[in-house]
């Protein structure tokens, strides 16, 4: 049997894996590969830039190019961006109010909407106010900063009811929080 002739490459890997197999324990190279694994493991936890990302600040969303300031019985009335479900405006409230009869939940969540008089981003939290069958008037989906399920403070998909002494939805309003800047 012939012997195989090594390349240059297979020379140089053979030198280095048996000077490394003189110097190291079986024990050292395995602690050094665990170290090496979990300071893999850190480095998505780092803080990165996320600029690149980011929509440029005169890029309005779709929601936001539309929107509104004069009817809140309207879906594309700024501070709805981020609402799902009836719009109280519509049911005999206004927009941060619920109508005579039903109470708001103590829970909400929550969204960034951009007010078009004035360019700035305002925090809107969306309650449901409970209490009374569904109005079934003015029925509007705003997705904007709308999450999964796994974040429920972002998410519009959730009846916002508990906690409330009832657990029916009746419909949804749009509280001013502040600016968001």
């Amino acid at each position: 049997m012939k012997p195989i002739s090594k390349n240059g490459f297979d020379k140089v890997f053979e030198t280095i894996a048996r000077k490394t197999a003189q110097q190291l324990s079986r024990r050292n190279f395995l602690s050094r590969l665990g170290v090496g694994m979990a300071g893999a493991a850190v480095v998505p936890l780092l803080p990165v830039s996320r600029k690149a990302q980011a929509a440029p600040a005169s890029v309005l969303s779709d929601f936001a190019s539309k929107a509104q300031t004069n009817d809140p019985t309207q879906c594309n009335y700024w501070r709805y961006c981020s609402s799902d479900g009836y719009l109280c405006a519509c049911c005999g409230g206004g927009p941060s109010q619920c109508p005579p009869g039903t109470t708001p939940s103590p829970t909400s969540w929550v969204g960034s909407c951009i007010n078009p008089d004035d360019g700035q981003t305002y925090l809107i939290a969306y309650r449901d106010c409970c209490g009374q069958d569904s109005c079934g008037r003015c029925a509007c989906l705003g997705q904007e900063g709308d999450m999964p399920s796994y974040r429920p403070q972002l998410n519009n998909d959730i009846v916002w009811c508990f906690g409330s002494s009832s657990m029916v939805y009746h419909c949804s309003s749009a509280g001013l929080v502040g600016l968001a800047n």
